[in-house]
């Protein structure tokens, strides 16, 4: 597939049966304080209790169940700050297959653990920025294939699934609020909004301390981030994808920036008003209407995608 090509709603249908029969199916659940608050009709994409304790299981599944048997037999291999690690360890589990995750040394210890209790051996290596030339060590190593943690179609396609159950499960939104990292959300979740309900408004949000998408959209092209500064470890991508970045061109109507204080406040207050636990990368898009960060009209349908519960106690004491 070329960097210019886009997934399809077919692409997206076609990964719903495999996510049926190994996932949940988060619930949708308003949430009238904040609402209030913001002004909004607001609900919450509870996606921070699906499997793995976020929404990357989905993707991951579907690329890996799309591999030859050889490549299955060899084994698979991701980098990721913690999330990616416990979606690609999970989804190869489920399909039989062994799994090698490359995390940063100072990655969340409870998110290693996960993969590690999901059957991934686990790699710590140095930063977030050193763990790409050690996974292509050990691909030559060891001949086994490499997933990207949020740069392939496929990826997005299995994603996309949770943009349909936005649609199925819900009034028709207005806005869907969705994080980024690298991209890989935001491009399938996008693309199953925009092709099945175009008028429906699409926002994208990063920490202002991880903007990779942002500067990747300004440049035309993917920019590496020299200094990643933000509490929102899910978000931390390095840089953009280069398969997200047309996905986002075509799809999603505006990407703002969150600050760290705006993400901390959005957490407490979706602890205090709704008595959900999620972690930071969750409450950016949540962050962004608070802080009125787009301008939405009072009253519209409004859906924050929660997008991971996998919370460091160690932050959420600080923050809390």
């Amino acid at each position: 597939m070329s960097t210019d090509q886009l997934i399809t709603l077919s692409d997206i249908e076609a990964a719903l049966p495999l996510v049926r029969e190994h996932l949940h199916r988060t619930p949708l659940l308003s949430s009238t304080s904040l609402g209030q608050i913001t002004g909004t009709d607001l609900r919450f994409k509870a996606e921070m209790f699906q499997k793995t304790g976020s929404f990357k299981p989905r993707g991951m599944l579907n690329k890996i169940n799309s591999l030859s048997d050889d490549e299955k037999q060899r084994g698979v291999i991701t980098v990721s700050a913690g999330n990616a690690a416990q979606g690609v360890a999970f989804a190869a589990q489920k399909l039989g297959i062994p799994s090698i995750v490359v995390m940063p040394e100072k990655a969340v210890p409870s998110k290693a653990e996960a993969a590690r209790g999901y059957g991934a051996r686990v790699v710590l290596h140095g930063t977030i920025k050193d763990v790409f030339p050690k996974m292509r060590e050990i691909v030559t190593e060891e001949g086994v294939t490499f997933i990207h943690p949020f740069d392939d179609p496929l990826v997005f396609a299995g994603h996309g699934t949770l943009g349909l159950e936005i649609l199925e499960d819900g009034p028709a939104p207005d806005y869907v609020f969705v994080g980024i990292g690298g991209g890989g959300l935001i491009s399938g979740a996008a693309a199953a909004i925009k092709l099945s309900n175009p008028d429906v408004k699409v926002i994208g949000v990063e920490p202002e301390g991880a903007a990779a998408m942002t500067r990747g959209l300004e440049a035309g092209e993917p920019v590496n981030i020299d200094q990643i500064n933000t509490i929102a470890d899910g978000l931390a991508a390095p840089f953009a994808g280069t398969y997200c970045l047309p996905h986002i061109r075509a799809f999603v109507d505006q990407v703002v920036l969150v600050s760290e204080d705006e993400i901390i406040q959005a957490m407490r207050q979706i602890m205090e008003r709704s008595k959900l636990v999620v972690e930071p990368a969750a409450a950016a898009g949540f962050a962004a209407l608070l802080f009125n960060k787009v301008n939405v009209p009072q009253g519209a349908n409004v859906v924050c995608v929660l997008s991971g519960g996998n919370v460091d106690l160690g932050l959420h004491k600080w923050i809390f």
